[in-house]
This record gives structure tokens, C-alpha cells and sequence, in this order.
């Protein structure tokens, strides 16, 4: 694998370098550091740059121990401006991971960590190509490196790197299975190494003893030590130490040389050196891997020249290895002898030990999170100092994400146990840790919390709000909703009151169970219009108003009024107190009211926040796919299709059956509808059981809704009736009557269609009528398509034409190309073939850009029925407005109408409208959001246009 790394071909010849995993598997003493350490050498030897690490049997639970030993070396010799300069964007995510001077700030999730680290890998590995990356003894590596080299070594092959990682594979931790599974996937078989044989065991006796040994000596070497290599060459050793002849005659001399190796047998041998050895020697145990020798001699006790004389005595035993690699460090001659030493030490001694070592790594500057691995294996002692520095640790893990790090660290100090002033502190902190990763055990953590006496007010409204996140990511919406209720209604602080009421309007819109929604939007809209201050609660509420009018089916100009107070300078996604629903929700509502370019606006800034504090979990899994639901309703199938596969590959990283999971089916199924891949949407569904399990919590697009589309898609019209029925029950109940956000009506007059024309008319007259009141031009633009589609003859052809008129007026690209190719193809069906072939081809053009090609396929097809030639494309798939396009835009976003543009540029009405319908689909809004739109568009140009 040397070869193919550093490009050299079976005879000499150069080939491309490539990179790969090597994995070399075997149990304790069977010679795995000892190829790692000949793999090391011929690296060096062909100019390669080594990153190494090793795990440590007693720095299992340190986060991102590994890690730091693999990047340390590599950022050691330069200051800080040079490693933000390196690490560029990335600074602020990874620097806690690796051990850098990071300021206070929010966690980044574990994703987030890990995409920062391969970043700052790959760089390394591109720059000081070739690379080897060592990890020895991987069974003993903490979990957050573990993850992190698991994931990263699939793109190994990739890169100039070699990643080689050696392991004993009965001692892999449960959590390690991702690890275990790379290493042993087909076609990437670890090196397994396996005991001597008899006959090599005799070899290596005849080698080290120089002189002829017989048969049955050679024999009895192997069968006391099993042909384990490391037991060989210590009983060999010890042959040539006392100078034992290697005839049969002495082979009962041998049993007790080798039980001296391992086990009971090397603690007497420890023993004999006398207590300072031992002293020393527990205290190396102790403190792991790579230990100071000063900091050893003060956790055992010992003085200067007594610690001198103890080192010298244990490297002579072979306890402690000799002055290989750094001799300022002291390390085991072999992990064996480590764990043995560890293991003999008394209990209450070790205990004691580990409480010495965390007062002497907290004197030394060594940090919270190094003394807290010794406070983990303490007694509790209800220790106020110790449940101090587990606090402190446990804030560290969670700035370098490392959030199971961080629960261990909080579990310990509860039971210490804290103070009654901080119990409560420590259980809100602890809930904190574990609410991405385990929100069940969260809602165990935080009721205890709320539980607690005399809370602090400020506290109890943390823990009360984080309490219903928590429910509510358990799917118990209903109870996150009633708990900030109980605590509004509890608290004397009118500020208190409102942030609860907001919290509880917030959890009951996402309810599927909601009973008296009509009332919770009574009081929401008497709340929002008596709001008087602008604080972050009151926003909340506006912006959850205008969703509400938007699911509602108020007006438009309604919900945007109440989007725009709410937005006012900006919404964080990355709020920790307040959360990120809201913000989204609000941006959401500009894109059904026909401004999708400013929810786009709002999403990429949403994102950009994400990435740039390290969440890569279920909030970028929200945005990415969202952002490509506004790309669709965008017109935009091809980016949006990218967009949520993206989304829906983050959701299955964080859980199954999620919201976020939901979310991405549902708005991945309809991209598919729309490009015509029908039979991909239903092998989608039936992956994820997509069409038989109703999410507790509301999704949108609406699941039921969605999946129904598709049994209109495949002709099952009488399931889809069912379902769409029992659709329009549950939504109606709870007064959620837009068909913008949920066209369920369109697609039941479609399902009823050849069944029962009348009702089908009549839903569908229905859905009109609620357009008509939302009053967005491409909501009723798609109503009136729908019911086109349910009438016949000459009303069919106005509801089309009127279709196409108002969808022209509306950012629908998509809906438009639909429009245009139904009314051409009706038209061309009414013997109209020269009013239909300028449609078919606009929606050929449309269809083509948008990226749905069945659509354009159809509508090339009936050009070609008609007898009409397919001219050449004249759409030009780009979002840059032309000249005519801007200057259109500019005058009709001062007001003016569509008759005084005509007249000033010297052209046609109609050429007006077919210029701003270009515009509207180009930028994302209606005519109504053009003026805040270009206003937008401009500041950004202008901050990003170059400095003269």
C-alpha cells in the first residue's frame, strides 16, 4: 500500500499516488506496534509525512484525545493567527477539538466537529503529500476520535493518505461497530496476525541465545507462552538474563520466568524492586500515556533522586520502556505491563491516587477536562471543588462537541453530590448535553430539574422552555404544550407570561392533535395586534401570527405584515434559548405568499449561520431541505432535487422517523412527481414506509397530501379520494384552508374527476374561492388550473387562459410551464393550432429550465401531433436579468402599471407582462414583493462589490 501511495508501480514505474485503509487486527502481545513500528520506518525511509497516535487504556473517556496527538505536532510550531490563517472558517468549530485557544461560544454538534477535522486533514494531506496517518491500539481511542478517523478513512482512497490502524478486536467497544465495520468490509480485510508457530518460536531461541538449544526446550518456550510473541521474547530474554543452558534438562526453570511476564507473575516481579518502583510505577498507571516524570514523581509521592533511581530500576526490569521516542516521557514497555500494574493496585490506593493526580494536573494548568478523567474514578465525597472542575469539564467537552463526554462529566457530579443551590444547575446542564443525542433521557434530567426547590426565576424558564424542546422532539407535543402553559399561568413575571404563551403557540401549531385550533388563533391574533414593545418574545409571536394566517388562508398582505415585524433586523437560527422553528417558519411564510427569492435570501443566510458554528445535524438537515422546497416552488427541480438528497442524507445520520426525515421525504417525493419519475417516488415510499405511518407532529408539505399525489401519479384514484378525504377532515377541523400550503382540494376534484364530475367541480370551485381570499396570484393561478382540469369544453379553456394570466404574475415557474402546456394542448385539441403552438412552445422553454423533462417531452409531443415542427429553445437558463427585464422591474417596482411602462419603452402591453412574469420567476416574488426584493438584491451587490 506504500507503493500505491507514493505512486510507484509493481516494477519501479510511476503511478498515480492513492491512498487507502490498512488495518491490522490482533490480540494483546501478537506484535502490532512492532509492525506499526516497521511500517513507520520504511514511511520514512520513502519521504512520507507521519501523523500518529495511540490510544490509552486510561484516556478512553478524554475527548479527542487521539485527535490531538495526530494535529498537535502539525500546529505546534506556529501562534494563533497562523493556526485561524490554516483553519480559516473552520477556527472557531475545531479549535476546542484540537486542543486550541477557542473563544466562549455555542457548541458545535459532533457532525460539525468531524467536517472540520477532515477538512483540516485533507489540507494537510494535499500540502505534505505523501501521508500516513497511525493509529495504535484503536480499541482503546475515545469515542469522538473513533467517529471521526471511522468516517474519514472512507475517503482515504481519495487522498494522498494512508491511514494505517492497528487493534485488538475482542476489546473494540460496543460503540465502536462503524469502526469495526470499515475495518473489516469486503474487499478491505484487516491484517490479522496470529500466534508463532513451534517452529518459529524456535527460532527466535536459537537467534537470541546464540548456541544450540534443543528441540523440546524450543517446544516448552511455545507451549508456556502460547506462541504469543511479547510472552516469547520476555521468557527469551530472561533465559539469556540468568544465563539458563536451553537443554530440556533446565525447562522446568521456565514456568516461573514465564508467569514473571504477565499477570500475578509481573507484579511480584514489580514488587521485588522495592516501594519506591512501585510507587512510581502505579503512578505512570495512573496517569496513562506519555507521562511527565515530575508530575509522576508527585502523584507516587517520591522525591527527586528517589524518582531517578525508581525510573532507572522499572527501564531495567522492562516495565517502563527504555529512552526510545521522547526520554522525557515515561511510558510502559508494553501495554500488557500497563494494564497488569494498573489492575494490582489496591482499590482505595487507586481511588486515592486518581484524587492526588486531579489536584496535581489542576495545579499544573493542565485544565478541567484532564482532571476530570481522575475524578471519574473517585468515590463520590460530596466534594464541592470536585463538582466545580466537573462543570467545567463538562462546558469544555461541549464546546469541542463532544456532548457524551460532557453527560459523563455532569452524571458524575450529581452524584458527588452537588449543593441544593446547584443541583438544579447541574441537572439543566446535564439535560443540555443529551438533548440532540438522547431527548428522552433529556425529559428524565429536566423534570427532575423543574422539580427542584427555590429555583432561581431566570432558571426555571431555561429549564421550563428546554423541557418542552425536549417533549417535543420525543414527539410528545401535546405535553410540551400544556407544560408552558401551566408555567405561564404559574409565574408572576409578565415577561415570563409572555415568552411561555409564546412558546406554547409555538408547540401547539406543530400539534397533528390540536383540538380547538380555532381558538389558539383567536387569542394568538388578539395577543399579536395588543403587542406593544418589539423584544425577541413579542417577535416570536408576530412571526408566529403570520404563519398562522398563512395556514389560515388570510390575506396574504396579512401574514407578510406580520412576517416583516417579526423579521425586523434579522432572526437568528442559532438562538439557543429561542430556538430556530420560528425563524424558519416566518421565512417559510414569504414563500407561499409569493416570495420564495426572499425566503431563499433568508435560508442561505440561515445555513451560513449554521455551518459557521458547526451545526451539521437535524438544523442544517432542516435548512438544506426547505431551501430546496423553495427551489422547487422556484421552478428551480434540478437544485432543489440536490438540495434535499443532501437534507435527507444529514436527517438519517441524526435518527430515523424524525421531523426532519419527514420533512425530506415528502419534498423529495413531489420533486420526483414533477420531473416525471414516478417510479422512483414510489420505490422512495416504499423504502420508508413513507404512505403508512402519519407523523404525530405536522409536516409540510403535508405527508398524507403527498403521498396521495403519488397514488394519482400511478391512476389509483379511488385510494387517493380516501385519503385526501381524511386530509381535508383533519385540516378543516383546525381551520388550515389554504390551498397554497396544502392543496388537498385540487387534488381531490382531480381524484373525483371521472367519478363524479359534479363534486369534483364543486371541490374544486372550493379551492378557487380560498385562492381568491389568500390572494396571491400563483395560488389562484394553480386553483384555476386545477379546476380546469376538471372542467370541459369552452369553460375549461377560460379557466386555462386565466390560469396562465395570473401564474404569469406569480415567481411558478414550474405551475406556469404546467399552465401553458395544458392550455396549448387544449387548444390545439379545439382546432386552434396556431393560438396553441406559441403555448406549447413557452411551456416546452418553461418545462426545459425548470428541469421537469417529462413535462417538456409532453409538451414536444403534442407540437409534433398537431403537425407543428419543435422550434429550436429560445429559454436561457440563468437568473441574471436582461437589460429590457431590469428596466421593467425598476419602473413597475415605483408603482407604475403596466400601460405608462409600455408607453415610455415604446412597446406592447402584453410585452410587459411576458418581461415581468420572466423577472418574477428569475428573482422569486410577486409584483407585490419587487420594491423589498431589488432593495435586498441591491445591498448585497453593493457589500460584495469590490473595494476601488
Amino acid at each position: 500500500m506504500l507503493d500505491d501511495l507514493c505512486g510507484t508501480g509493481p516494477e519501479g514505474e510511476t503511478a498515480a499516488p492513492s491512498g487507502g485503509l490498512l488495518a491490522i487486527a490482533g490480540g494483546a502481545g501478537l506484535g502490532k506496534t512492532s509492525l506499526i513500528a516497521e511500517i513507520r520506518k520504511e514511511a520514512v525511509a520513502r519521504g512520507c509525512t507521519l501523523l500518529t497516535g495511540r490510544g490509552g487504556e486510561q484516556e478512553q473517556g478524554v475527548a479527542f484525545h487521539v485527535v490531538r496527538q495526530l494535529v498537535q505536532p502539525v500546529l505546534a510550531s506556529a501562534g494563533e493567527s497562523e493556526h485561524r490563517r490554516i483553519l480559516g472558517t473552520w477556527y472557531d468549530i475545531v479549535a476546542p477539538a484540537v486542543g486550541l485557544v477557542a473563544v466562549p461560544g455555542a457548541s458545535p454538534d459532533p457532525q460539525g466537529v468531524r467536517d472540520g477535522l477532515d477538512w483540516l486533514v485533507t489540507r494537510f494531506a494535499v500540502q505534505h503529500t505523501p501521508v500516513v496517518l497511525i493509529v495504535d491500539d484503536a480499541h482503546w481511542a475515545d469515542g469522538e476520535s473513533l467517529s471521526w478517523l471511522s468516517s474519514f478513512a472512507l475517503r482515504a482512497a481519495e487522498l494522498p493518505i494512508l491511514i494505517v490502524a492497528a487493534y485488538r478486536p475482542d476489546e473494540l467497544p460496543a460503540q465502536a461497530s462503524e469502526f469495526r465495520r470499515l475495518a473489516e468490509r469486503q474487499g478491505s480485510r484487516p491484517v490479522t496476525l496470529a500466534p508463532l508457530s513451534p517452529h518459529g518460536v524456535g527460532r527466535l531461541v536459537h537467534d537470541v541465545l546464540q548456541n544450540s538449544a534443543d528441540d523440546l526446550f524450543s517446544r516448552e518456550c511455545w507451549a508456556l507462552t502460547g506462541g504469543n510473541p511479547f510472552e516469547a521474547v520476555e521468557l527469551i530474554a530472561k533465559i539469556r538474563e540468568r544465563n539458563i543452558k536451553p537443554h530440556y534438562a533446565n525447562a522446568a526453570e521456565l514456568r516461573d520466568l514465564a508467569s514473571s511476564a504477565r499477570g500475578s507473575g509481573l507484579v511480584e516481579r514489580l514488587e521485588r524492586l522495592g516501594p519506591s518502583p512501585v510507587r512510581l510505577a502505579w503512578a505512570v498507571a495512573i496517569l496513562g500515556t506519555a507521562v511527565d516524570p515530575h508530575m509522576a514523581s508527585s502523584v507516587g509521592g517520591l522525591g527527586a533522586e528517589e524518582s531517578v533511581d525508581a525510573i532507572q530500576r522499572l527501564r531495567e526490569a522492562r516495565i517502563l520502556a527504555g529512552r526510545t521516542g521522547d526520554p522525557d516521557r515515561l511510558d510502559f514497555f508494553h501495554p500488557l505491563v500497563g494494564t497488569a500494574v494498573y489492575r494490582a493496585i489496591p482499590p482505595a490506593m487507586r481511588v486515592a491516587m486518581h484524587g492526588q493526580a486531579a489536584v496535581r494536573v489542576t495545579e499544573a494548568g493542565l485544565g478541567p477536562t484532564v482532571a476530570a478523567r481522575h475524578l471519574l474514578e473517585m468515590h463520590p465525597d460530596d466534594d464541592r471543588w470536585a463538582v466545580q472542575q466537573l462543570r467545567a469539564a463538562a462546558r469544555e467537552c461541549m464546546r469541542a462537541g463532544a456532548p457524551e463526554a460532557a453527560r459523563r462529566c455532569l452524571a458524575r457530579a450529581l452524584r458527588e453530590p452537588p449543593s441544593l443551590e446547584e443541583r438544579a444547575e447541574v441537572l439543566f446542564e446535564l439535560g443540555r448535553s443529551r438533548l440532540l443525542n438522547e431527548p428522552a433521557t433529556t425529559v428524565n434530567h429536566l423534570q427532575a430539574a423543574l422539580e427542584e426547590p427555590e429555583l432561581e426565576p431566570a432558571l426555571r424558564e431555561a429549564i421550563t422552555c428546554r423541557l418542552a424542546q425536549a417533549l417535543a422532539h420525543t414527539d410528545r407535543m401535546a405535553e410540551a404544550a400544556e407544560l408552558v402553559a401551566a408555567e405561564g399561568r404559574s409565574s408572576s413575571n409578565p415577561r415570563t407570561r409572555l415568552r411561555m404563551q409564546a412558546e406554547g403557540f409555538k408547540w401547539n401549531a406543530f400539534r397533528a392533535d390540536e383540538e380547538d385550533s380555532a381558538a389558539r388563533s383567536r387569542r394568538l391574533a388578539r395577543l399579536a395586534d395588543h403587542l406593544t414593545t418589539r423584544g425577541m418574545a413579542e417577535r416570536y409571536i408576530l412571526g408566529l401570527r403570520a404563519w398562522d394566517a398563512m395556514v389560515r388562508g388570510e390575506p396574504a398582505a396579512t401574514a407578510l405584515a406580520y412576517a416583516e415585524e417579526a423579521l425586523g433586523d434579522g432572526l437568528s437560527w442559532t438562538d439557543e434559548e429561542w430556538g430556530f422553528e420560528v425563524p424558519v417558519m416566518v421565512a417559510l411564510t414569504f414563500m407561499y405568499c409569493d416570495q420564495p427569492g426572499r425566503a431563499d435570501e433568508l435560508f442561505s443566510k440561515g445555513i451560513s449561520e449554521c455551518e459557521s458554528r458547526g451545526w451539521r445535524g437535524a438544523h442544517l438537515s432542516f435548512g438544506l431541505t426547505l431551501l430546496g422546497y423553495i427551489r422547487f416552488c422556484r421552478g428551480r427541480l434540478a437544485e432543489a432535487e440536490d438540495l434535499v438528497h443532501g437534507g435527507l442524507r444529514i436527517a438519517e445520520g441524526v435518527g430515523q422517523r424524525i421531523p426532519a426525515q419527514w420533512f425530506a421525504l415528502g419534498i423529495l417525493m413531489e420533486i420526483l412527481l414533477a420531473r416525471g419519475r414516478v417510479d422512483e417516488a414510489q420505490e422512495l415510499s416504499d423504502r420508508y414506509n413513507y404512505g403508512q405511518v402519519v407523523p404525530n407532529a405536522v409536516v409540510y408539505p403535508d405527508s398524507e397530501t403527498v403521498y396521495s399525489e403519488l397514488l394519482l401519479a400511478r391512476g389509483l384514484r379511488s385510494d387517493a379520494e380516501q385519503r385526501l378525504r381524511a386530509v381535508g377532515r383533519r385540516l378543516d377541523r383546525r381551520g388550515m384552508r389554504n390551498p397554497a400550503w396544502c392543496p388537498w382540494r385540487p387534488l381531490l376534484a382531480e381524484a373525483l374527476a371521472q367519478a363524479d364530475p359534479a363534486e369534483a367541480q364543486k371541490v374544486a370551485d372550493e379551492a378557487v374561492e380560498l385562492a381568491r381570499r389568500f390572494g396571491t396570484a400563483g395560488a389562484i393561478g394553480r386553483a384555476l388550473h386545477s379546476a380546469a382540469k376538471v372542467a370541459t369544453g369552452a369553460k375549461s379553456l377560460k379557466l386555462l387562459a386565466e390560469a396562465v394570466q395570473h401564474l404569469e404574475r406569480s415567481p411558478s415557474a414550474y405551475e406556469l410551464a404546467c399552465a401553458l402546456v395544458d392550455h396549448g394542448t387544449a387548444l390545439s385539441r379545439a382546432g386552434l393550432p396556431q393560438d396553441a403552438s406559441e403555448l406549447l412552445l413557452r411551456g416546452m422553454e418553461n418545462a426545459t429550465t425548470c428541469g421537469a423533462d417529462a413535462l417538456a417531452a409532453r409538451a414536444r409531443d403534442e407540437l409534433a401531433a398537431s403537425g407543428l415542427r419543435p422550434l429550436r429553445l429560445r429559454a436561457v437558463g440563468t437568473d441574471s436579468l436582461t437589460a429590457q427585464e431590469k428596466t421593467v422591474a425598476d419602473r413597475a417596482a415605483r408603482g407604475w402599471e403596466n400601460t405608462r411602462i409600455a408607453e415610455e419603452l415604446g412597446i406592447r402591453e402584453r410585452d410587459v407582462e411576458l418581461l415581468l412574469s420572466g423577472v418574477f420567476r428569475k428573482i422569486g416574488t410577486d409584483r407585490a414583493g419587487l420594491p423589498e426584493l431589488l432593495r435586498h438584491n441591491e445591498i448585497r451587490s453593493a457589500s460584495q462589490a469590490p473595494p476601488r
